[in-house]
């Protein structure tokens, strides 16, 4: 991590500018997106909370190697960059004051709860954090029971008990330095201000996608959250939208699935302006505890088959456009 030299960068990005003549990205032909999900401190660096290694053991690392590569060799033609921040509270559904069992432990990080482990007791809403949601005891545990069960039925992975993770305004929280830097070279150099979208702050839901949470409704249908219309409207006025991030198991493989999701209700033809930088994204893998390769190799595989292009950051970017 370093602090971005800014008006340095910024002379360096002017410069560089005028020796490749560069153009405002207002004048692009072709409007190509870049999406980066969640290229955060907390998931690429070693040693932070819930760094995202892959089997490799430093699959994130690699991943932003070869993104920031990728995004320098093509700043001409990158109209705009859009960057996730996964943003949480101490408070929330998946971290582990959450819940408690009947001795008042909080289940351990990486603790899988499923809908029967709620109904058979062997987890509970943890009654004493009621006040500071704004809500009782009884609804709490109304809406973890019903939490659970909606992700069985729609086949979601059971709750996670993550570490406590991108706390709101740490460390953590921010950008990748090198990422973070390559986006601002890139504004300076084509005039294009990037777009930062907030995500995961809801107490009662998980927010893996960028686009919506895992769950919408209460105990009693009443809305807990809303999909973010607005941002999907918008990355359908590009003509290309590319995806890199982490985890590859996890919030990238969300966020497509409910951008393929939108896409199949208006135009399915316009599934094939995707394009997944399978070479910029891991999954997650917990030595000895979980492994998520097999099931986001799976989604991306069921991507590809539905229309997407599965393409890797090192290919030239004309070489792969299907427009």
């Amino acid at each position: 991590m370093w602090p971005v030299p800014y008006q340095q960068r910024a002379e360096d990005a002017l410069a560089w500018a005028r020796k490749y003549n560069l153009q405002p990205a207002v004048k692009d032909k072709i409007k190509i997106e870049l999406l980066l999900i969640d290229i955060q401190n907390t998931f690429c660096i070693p040693g932070f909370e819930l760094f995202v290694g892959g089997r490799s053991g430093l699959g994130a690392v690699e991943d932003n190697i070869r993104l920031c590569e990728f995004l320098y060799r093509n700043l001409g033609s990158i109209t705009h960059i859009t960057s996730t921040l996964d943003t949480h509270q101490v408070m929330q559904i998946f971290h582990p004051i959450f819940l408690v069992n009947e001795q008042g432990t909080h289940p351990a990080p990486y603790t899988l709860i499923s809908y029967d482990d709620l109904l058979q007791g062997r987890w509970k809403f943890n009654p004493n954090i009621a006040s500071s949601l704004g809500i009782n005891p009884i609804y709490g545990q109304q809406l973890i029971i019903h939490y659970a069960k909606e992700l069985k039925e729609r086949q979601k992975y059971d709750l996670t008990i993550w570490p406590y993770h991108v706390m709101r305004g740490s460390l953590g929280n921010a950008l990748v330095s090198a990422v973070e830097e390559a986006i601002f070279f890139h504004t300076i150099t084509r005039n294009s201000l990037p777009d930062f979208e907030i995500k995961g702050n809801n107490p009662f839901t998980e927010h893996y996608s960028a686009l919506g949470p895992e769950v919408m409704d209460g105990p009693h249908g009443e809305q807990i959250a809303v999909k973010n219309q607005e941002f999907m409207q918008e990355l359908h006025t590009y003509d290309v939208v590319v995806i890199a991030g982490q985890a590859k198991s996890h919030c990238v493989a969300w966020t497509i699935d409910d951008l393929l999701g939108y896409i199949l209700e208006i135009d399915e033809s316009l599934v094939k302006k995707v394009y997944l930088l399978e070479d910029c994204s891991s999954p997650v893998v917990i030595p000895g505890v979980i492994d998520y390769t097999d099931q986001a190799d799976a989604a991306y595989q069921r991507f590809a088959q539905a229309g997407m292009h599965i393409v890797r950051s090192t290919e030239p970017l004309h070489n792969w456009l299907d427009i």
